[in-house]
C-alpha cells in the first residue's frame, strides 16, 4: 500500500519561496509517476506539476511555469516542489499524488494514491 505524507507548507510573503516535500512509503513507489495538485477555497482542485518515475519528464501548469520546479529522489522515495516568486493566488492546500503507470500525468483520475495535503498561504 502506498502512503503519501506532504510537508513544508506554511505562511510566506509574496515573492518568497517554499519547498514542499512528499514522502512516500511502499516498495514499488520508485516506479510511480508523481504529481502535485492544489485546491484553493471555493475553487476546484487543479493540476500543478508532475514528474515521471525516472525524473526525466516533467510538466507544469501554465500558472506556475518558470516559478515552480518538481523533482524526485527515488533513493529517499521523496518528491519535491520548489516554489519561488510566490503570489497570493498560489494560496491553497497542496496535495501530492502517485500514479501506478509511472508516467507524468496531468489528470486527477490518472492517480491512484493521494496525500492529506499541506496548506500554503501567501500574504500580499
Amino acid at each position: 500500500q502506498v502512503q503519501l505524507v506532504e510537508s513544508g507548507g506554511g505562511l510566506v510573503q509574496a515573492g518568497g519561496s517554499l519547498r514542499l516535500s512528499c514522502a512516500a512509503s511502499g516498495r514499488t513507489v520508485r516506479t510511480y509517476g508523481m504529481g502535485w495538485f492544489r485546491q484553493a477555497p471555493g475553487k476546484e482542485n487543479e493540476f500543478v506539476a508532475t514528474i515521471n518515475w525516472s525524473g526525466g519528464r516533467t510538466y507544469y501548469a501554465d500558472s506556475v511555469k518558470g516559478r515552480f520546479t518538481i523533482s524526485r529522489d527515488n533513493a529517499k522515495k521523496t518528491v519535491y516542489v520548489q516554489m519561488n516568486s510566490l503570489k497570493p493566488e498560489d494560496t491553497a492546500v497542496y496535495y501530492c499524488a502517485a500514479a501506478r503507470n509511472g508516467d507524468a500525468n496531468l489528470k486527477r483520475d490518472e492517480y491512484d494514491h493521494w496525500g492529506q495535503g499541506t496548506q500554503v498561504t501567501v500574504s500580499s
